[in-house]
Formats: C-alpha cells, structure tokens, sequence
C-alpha cells in the first residue's frame, strides 16, 4: 500500500524537514536551523521539536503499519521533553519503536545536535494504526491545475 501523499507536505515542508532513512524499525530526519525556527529568546522554538518527534515517529509508524497491510498510522498522544537549548546549525531525529502492535504502536525519538551529538530533546509517541483510512475523514480533494 503506498502512502496518500507526501510525507512532507503541508507544516513539514514549511518548517524545512529532510528525511534521512524511513524503514519500519527506523526513521531519521533532520533540520537546518535558522532564525525562522527561533522563539523570542533566539533559541529553537520548543515545537520544532515537537514537530521532529511527531513527523519522525509518525513516518515509521506508517512505513510499519502499511507493511502489515493497513492504511498507515495516525499519533494518538506525543510528549516531549527539552534538555539543551540550540541556536543554528543541523539537528536530527532518530526514531525507533518501543512497541509494534496490531492496533497501536509506541514509537522514542532522540534529537542531537549534528556537530557534536548533544542530546537536545527526547520524546515518545503513541501511534493508532489505521484499518480504513475513512475513520480520520475522506482526503482533501486535489487542487486543479492552473
């Protein structure tokens, strides 16, 4: 089964997310920081690691699910918790599953720093993995060529 669209469409394609390797035991992304991802303070806004943990563990989760014949997973639940603070550089996220069910899965992701491996923020995500892809409504129509 192949995904409905673009993984990094939407919120993803803006922030500026690369995906590095998506697998169904693995997902590595990655993000060049600059001033857009800032909060006032001029360090990373704290939903770009948000958004990291969420994509990543979201995008394994689907590879996963879709492997097992579903029409891929949807987060029920992310929590994430801030160590250091970043200002400019590339960061990544690594994600892997702590639990493959047949309804839900639990995925952890980690967030380091490029140049030096710090750990800068770390989260989990609960996964449901979706059946019929209607339960979460019909996709949005596609936009006509101008």
């Amino acid at each position: 089964m192949e995904t409905p669209t673009n993984p990094l469409s939407g919120f993803d394609h803006l922030v500026g997310v690369d995906i590095e390797e998506a697998r169904p035991d693995r997902c590595v992304l990655s993000l060049e920081i600059d001033d857009r991802h800032h909060q006032p303070y001029g360090i990373v806004h704290g939903g770009i690691y948000c958004t990291l943990v969420e994509t990543a563990a979201s995008i394994g989760g689907a590879v996963y699910a879709m492997q097992q014949g579903n029409a891929g997973a949807v987060g029920v639940s992310n929590t994430t918790d801030f160590f250091r603070s970043h200002r400019a550089g590339k960061i990544r996220a690594v994600a892997t599953p702590v639990h493959l069910g047949r309804s839900q899965q639990v995925w952890v992701v980690e967030i380091t720093r490029d140049n030096d491996g710090a750990l800068l923020a770390r989260g989990q995500v609960r996964l449901h993995n979706l059946t019929d892809p209607k339960t979460i409504g019909e996709p949005p129509a596609p936009e006509p060529i101008p």
